[in-house]
């Protein structure tokens, strides 16, 4: 599947090739669309500072996507073959059959469906806000974002012995899910004049205005934590009034590296085998509101593109 311009897909077919030595050959099962950073793709809203898989995106045509469970076909010299057969995570583009060395492999344990192992890189996103938010007992938190990552940091808070937990989202079904999945009050951002002195707020939108009402929500020397990314769209913020005398701290959070005072004790490798170990327990695969084959990809990012407020999470399946 290739992004070909802005708002256009298409389908490539390409010859197999045979793993080569210390490569594997995996045949997908099913892949996720993220409905962030895809579709800032799939709109031509992309940046070059998009990130350390995207770092050689410059443009169109090209391939993205991270989220891709499969089963190893073929294994090339050197490389074991107790692989043959196995289930894995890939952050790989969506394609049908693709070549990877197995250390850029994770390997899902026995039971674990292609519905819940495509969920891996948000709920890895989640731990990692988490880590960077650095939830206290008797804290009041609030996020701003109830799509399929906002849901994700949700189900892991609500463990915490927090104050609060306080969600805000503008479509009416994800606060419904938000207060099934443990949130004391999930409001319109139309509403959230009344939320404030939070002591940590997730900005997990992915929409640059709500910046501001995060900001807002926060009390003194919160934590404002910001795991959207916005593409080239501008995030216009605020900053006079009370926040120029509130000594907020404005956080910047992306999982494809570890904050800096964690990674003494925490890798990478690490925090996905927590992330594989969660899912079990959290279920992600309750999220999925539309399947398409991979064939109709281009229906489906057209879908999320007009029709956000009736989707949640879209997977493509392969046969």
């Amino acid at each position: 599947m290739v992004f070909a311009s802005p708002r256009a897909i298409e389908i490539h077919s390409d010859a197999m090739v045979e793993p080569g030595a210390g490569q594997v050959l995996v045949q997908a099962e099913m892949s996720a669309i993220s409905a962030g950073s895809e579709l800032l793709v799939y709109r031509g809203q992309m940046t070059q500072e998009m990130g350390s898989q995207a770092d050689s995106i410059f443009g169109f045509p090209t391939k993205f996507g991270y989220a891709m469970v499969g089963r190893v076909l073929e294994t090339g010299a050197g490389v074991s073959s107790t692989w043959k057969g196995k289930r894995v995570f890939a952050c790989h583009p969506h394609e049908s059959h693709f070549l990877a060395n197995p250390r850029d492999l994770t390997l899902l344990p026995e039971g674990v469906e292609p519905e819940s192992g495509v969920f891996l890189p948000l709920l890895e996103s989640a731990v990692n806000l988490l880590q960077d938010g650095r939830p206290m007992i008797g804290e009041r938190v609030a996020i701003f974002g109830q799509g399929a990552l906002g849901l994700l940091t949700l189900a892991l808070l609500r463990h915490f012995p927090l104050g609060e937990l306080v969600t805000c989202d503008p479509i009416e079904a994800r606060r419904h899910i938000s207060r099934e999945w443990g949130a004391q009050h999930s409001l319109d951002p139309a509403d959230a004049e009344e939320l404030r002195n939070c002591d940590l707020t997730y900005e997990l939108s992915g929409q640059p205005g709500t910046l501001t009402q995060a900001i807002q929500a926060t009390g003194f020397s919160g934590r404002v934590v910001i795991g959207s990314w916005y593409g080239s769209k501008r995030a216009e913020v605020e900053l006079g009034g009370s926040f120029h005398r509130s000594r907020i701290h404005i956080l910047s959070s992306q999982v494809s590296t570890i904050d800096p005072p964690l990674s003494g004790a925490w890798t990478r490798e690490r925090r996905m085998l927590v992330a594989t170990s969660l899912l079990d327990s959290v279920r992600p695969q309750r999220l999925i509101s539309h399947r398409f084959p991979a064939s109709a990809a281009a229906e489906a990012y057209d879908l999320l593109d007009r029709e956000p407020a009736d989707v949640l999470q879209v997977v493509l399946t392969y046969e």
